[in-house]
């Protein structure tokens, strides 16, 4: 099939691109474009070029099958030269999304129109990379330097009408796209070209202090991330330089990003999460249940939280509590947020009550009979989660799917109080719920295809990113997180301070450090979970100093003492005195000569310990891929995405580096948490990488 065709309307030549589903840019339309445009350039009876596409959208990006190939003559950067340099007015006729390489061809196009639902955006810097076909050359030229850094370094999909306001898109047009471009070019032959690189930027906006103060307003956002200064740079080098030399500062920096190891990461966590819904024995034939109306059981902050993830896309929702109270105050938080949400433009004011009239409160449980799913958002005891579900059993319609989202506790042991264990699984949100993308679930040992396969597409429905576990002791993240807590608990009590702890970790790229974690969490949890385990099923020398905080009334910031101090109205964790003696005193009880460490040691014992608990989910298949453990730890957890998650930072070191580390550490701390996974030690052994075991699985599917 031809990708790029042409027909004449009159003296216009209509190029049309189609390559189903995106028309991305693959060798075969780079080549389709550039024999076009060298055909046209000779032919007198064209007087002008319409660029047009089929199907549901203008070109949206390169073509990801070819990503990590050796590239394939003509570049893009070749095509959208040779489209600026001609003599002809070309326009291109924008519907749906025309995104990186897409608005790089649009943008070497001389008049833009567009539908008022399209969107433009260079997205390149969420991969780790930046424009590299004059995307950052060109934008400027036209939308201004502090538009193009504001959509350069954000990535976001812009408007249409936000894009026409740049000047971007010279026109908006309601139906008829292609009409409309082709009468658009009839009134361009007379103007004749505009070459957007011929544009003189405005450098009174531009100045050297305006770059120094965007710089600074991006730097929390962009902390750790080697591509937005480069993207930044480049810009400036729009400002200062002519076309040609900025093309070639351009590639140059755009070469850098290419070979740093964040593009490998940020690419890496682009197709992991691609993959989260291929699940093995599931498929397109698998039956799905229609979910039109969901119960959710508990209004405090994760109840109303789940809840508005299903009111946000428009499913009824019915909450329950025990006392009217609760509900009342579940139901004015969540009506709070939708509040603050319409007051910061999200949408308008009036949507508000529309999405509160998705609601039904009530105290009994025979609301929830009519309900397609019911997920429960209680006290996270397992005899209480039990005896709810016991009263959902009695209740629930026949094929419901029963849902529970606990943290931790065994999902197969609260589905057998069911008489239909088959429809159960865990739902795991994570706070809060309206704001976190990830969404973990767990599979259980007698869960129907149909209900896992309905709970996967519902997932990609409320826009979270559904990573599918097995049951087993905090499933994915929470049974990651215990080594990783341990590990940093137990530095402190060797010789670390606290601060120094939470400095290691938050340079490496953690949004904050576990210590002031825990103090957010509040330190009474951990203890209290600690209380129900037993002591001989914990490393006591890591946990008994924060036990003694908890014992003196130190919970964490809600009370203004934790691990740090923190002063009224203030969330900023200051070390404080009196717990350095407590800590102290606790390594002397234990007979520890403290002893100072270093930033690389604490983030290498809190990463192994990451990894090899990984390695033990994955080897126990609890994960179906290493990838996707990669995507929980991203999504739940805070680790920074340009490292690519825990399991692709393993393969970037090495798996026989990991496992002489753990060996090493096995010999200085002890066996008991320093055995390495056997899988990790199969692969290593084997020269193997997990990126290797993922292929391997995915050839045996």
């Amino acid at each position: 099939m031809q990708t790029v065709t042409r027909e004449m309307r009159g003296n216009i030549a209509l190029i049309t691109v189609d390559n189903p589903p995106v028309n991305a840019l693959s060798h075969s339309v780079r080549e389709g474009l550039l024999n076009q445009m060298n055909e046209l350039a000779g032919d007198d009876s064209c007087k002008a070029i319409v660029i047009a596409c089929a199907g549901r959208t203008f070109i949206a990006g390169a073509d990801i099958r070819e990503f990590g190939q050796a590239p394939k003559e003509p570049g893009l950067i070749e095509v959208v030269n040779r489209i600026e340099a001609m003599d002809k007015p070309v326009v291109a006729a924008i519907h749906g999304t025309a995104l990186g390489g897409g608005l790089e061809v649009a943008l070497s196009c001389h008049y833009r129109i567009a539908v008022p639902s399209a969107k433009v955006g260079l997205p390149e810097v969420k991969l780790g990379i930046l424009p590299g076909a004059g995307g950052t050359q060109r934008l400027p030229r036209i939308a201004g330097a502090k538009n193009a850094l504001d959509a350069i370094i954000s990535g976001r999909h812009i408007s249409a009408r936000e894009a026409l306001a740049w000047g971007v898109l010279d026109e908006l047009v309601e139906d008829d796209l292609v009409g409309a471009a082709l009468a658009f070019a009839e009134g361009a032959i007379a103007k004749g070209v505009r070459r957007t690189g011929e544009i003189a930027i405005d450098k009174s906006e531009a100045s050297p202090e305006m770059f120094a103060a965007f710089r600074k307003s991006v730097a929390r956002q962009t902390r750790g991330y080697f591509a937005p200064e480069r993207c930044i740079q480049c810009v400036e080098a729009a400002v200062e330089l002519p076309l040609e030399a900025g093309l070639k500062r351009e590639r140059e920096l755009f070469m850098e990003c290419f070979a740093n190891p964040q593009a490998r990461a940020l690419q890496h966590m682009f197709f992991a999460e691609r993959q989260i819904s291929r699940i093995p024995g599931i498929g397109k034939d698998t039956p799905r249940r229609e979910i039109r109306k969901v119960g959710i059981l508990g209004a405090g902050t994760m109840g109303g939280g789940i809840a508005m993830n299903f009111a946000n896309a428009g499913i009824p929702v019915t909450i329950l509590e025990v006392q009217q109270e609760a509900l009342d105050r579940g139901l004015k938080v969540v009506r709070g947020n939708y509040e603050r949400s319409a007051a910061k433009g999200k949408f308008p004011m009036e949507k508000v009550d529309d999405l509160m009239g998705l609601f039904t409160p009530t105290l009994s449980y025979d609301d929830l009979s009519d309900c397609d799913l019911i997920i429960e958002a209680v006290f996270e005891k397992m005899e209480i989660k039990k005896e709810v579900f016991t009263k959902l059993d009695a209740v629930a319609k026949p094929g419901v799917i029963l849902a529970s989202n606990t943290s931790y506790l065994d999902i197969d042991a609260i589905a057998a109080v069911t008489k239909r264990p088959a429809d159960v699984l865990g739902l795991h949100f994570f706070s809060p719920a309206n704001v976190m993308r990830l969404l973990e679930i767990v599979r259980a040992e007698k869960t129907a295809d149909d209900v896992l396969a309905t709970c996967v597409d519902l997932a990609k429905t409320i826009k979270k990113v559904g990573v599918v576990a097995g049951v087993c002791h905090g499933f994915i993240g929470n049974r990651m997180l215990s080594p990783y807590g341990r590990e940093a608990a137990l530095c402190v009590i060797e010789g670390a301070k606290p601060e120094e702890v939470d400095a290691a970790l938050y340079n490496f790229g953690m949004p904050m450090g576990p210590m002031t974690m825990s103090d957010m969490a509040g330190l009474d949890i951990g203890y209290f979970n600690r209380q129900g385990v037993g002591r001989e099923n914990y490393e006591t020398k890591a946990y008994d100093w924060m036990d003694k905080l908890v014992e003196a009334g130190r919970k964490g910031l809600k009370v203004g003492a934790g691990v740090y101090a923190y002063e009224a109205g203030d969330r900023t964790p200051k070390p404080d005195p009196e717990v350095m003696k407590i800590i102290e005193a606790e390594s002397a009880a234990v007979g520890i000569a403290r002893k100072p460490k270093s930033a690389d040691e604490i983030v290498e014992r809190c990463m192994m310990a990451l990894i090899n608990e990984g390695a033990k989910i994955l080897g126990e298949g609890k994960a179906y891929r290493a990838s996707d453990i990669d995507v929980v730890y991203v999504n739940g957890y805070g680790y920074p995405p340009y490292r690519g998650g825990p399991m692709h930072y393993a393969d970037s070191l090495g798996l026989k580096q990991v496992y002489e580390t753990i060996l090493r550490f096995q010999d200085v701390h002890g066996p008991r948490w320093w055995q390495p996974a056997p899988l990790l030690k199969e692969l290593a052994e084997a020269g193997k990488s997990f990126a290797d075991f993922d292929r391997d699985n995915a050839n045996k599917e």
